[in-house]
């Protein structure tokens, strides 16, 4: 009889024991490895995702095949919080979202409810720098004006960095930004932009503008307004950085920890609490894809800017920006809403 009930305990911990001898390679061969993107098609977000998942399977053990899912929804909320609890936890899927979303909890967004230092994040395709731009016949063309002038601005979501930006330029600086929601992307806001529908747009990469509108940086159809990152872009350094528009220390403590998400600015992630052996090689991919030259050469075409951000780089900015002091935080909270 005990020789029985050792043979049954065996014979029910097979398929334990078995799960956890499986490789990754074992686990990825054969499978399909989805990479969800928060917004619609035809943005940046879309085209990073896209580019990565040209390469990503050739890195990943096992060789799985890549495909991209659109899943649009408040600038990657809807998606943020399906990959924290119902997406799959093995490994077959990740996505990207607005790189500001992390912040959402830290700023008392009731409808984020993901911990972002719980995520698994692989990393981001590059950091950025963003560019708030107004169309030629705005009628407010630089700061000055727009602390008397009305501006219509594309949101794509609650907390979108198209929406925190102008949000809390107008409590610090005095602009005048009004915010028009419901736009899915990019692709959307812009052509909204050049319809007449809105002014102007708060979130878009000054690479980027070259790449997906270089007509209307060549021909000025779009005027820079100011710039939001630790530093400026290169390529126009004529036009104002939001840190330099801060009068007081507070004031940039505040538009520091808004636009600090920039350091990753394509950011990846996957669910938490995958298997440690899944959760490293997808990592490991994920780094091994952005400095693939193939990759890289890819990405240097669609000018998208690539620069490998690693997970753990990630970590670490999010851990110190949730240990900002709280009376920074409470401004922020209350110049967004």
């Amino acid at each position: 009889m005990k020789l029985y009930r050792f043979g049954v305990c065996l014979a029910l911990l097979c398929p334990y024991a078995s799960a956890t001898a499986q490789t990754a390679a074992d686990f990825y061969r054969g499978k399909t490895v989805t990479i969800s993107v928060g917004f619609g098609p035809g943005g940046g977000y879309d085209r990073h995702a896209r580019t990565l998942a040209r390469h990503l399977g050739k890195h990943l053990p096992g060789n799985p095949s890549v495909v991209v899912k659109n899943v649009p929804g408040a600038a990657g909320l809807v998606l943020a919080n399906a990959l924290y609890f119902t997406a799959p936890k093995d490994g077959t899927e990740f996505g990207t979202f607005n790189r500001t979303l992390p912040l959402d909890p830290l700023l008392d967004n009731p409808q984020a409810r993901f911990d972002p230092l719980k995520f698994l994040w692989l990393g981001s395709t590059s950091n950025e720098i963003n560019t708030c731009v107004a169309w030629h016949t705005a009628p407010a063309t630089n700061i000055e004006e727009l602390k008397n002038r009305e501006l219509l601005v594309a949101g794509t979501g609650p907390n979108a960095d198209a929406v925190m930006y102008p949000k809390l330029l107008n409590a610090i600086t005095g602009t005048k930004f009004k915010i028009v929601q419901g736009y899915k992307g990019s692709a959307d806001s812009l052509l909204a932009m050049e319809s007449g529908e809105v002014h102007g747009f708060c979130a878009w990469g000054w690479v980027t503008m070259g790449v997906e509108r270089p007509d209307w940086v060549r021909d000025r159809k779009t005027i820079p307004l100011v710039q939001f990152g630790l530093k400026k872009h290169p390529d126009h350094p004529e036009t104002p950085l939001a840190l330099d528009l801060a009068k007081t220390e507070e004031d940039r403590q505040a538009i520091e920890l808004v636009v600090s998400p920039l350091l990753f600015a394509r950011p990846f992630a996957a669910p938490p609490g995958l298997p440690p052996e899944r959760a490293a090689a997808l990592r490991a991919a994920f780094e091994s894809t952005v400095k693939d030259p193939d990759f890289l050469s890819e990405a240097n075409k669609q000018k998208l800017e690539p620069g490998l951000v690693t997970g753990a780089e990630i970590d670490t900015t999010l851990a110190r920006l949730y240990k900002t002091p709280k009376a920074v935080v409470e401004r922020v909270k209350a110049a967004l809403n």
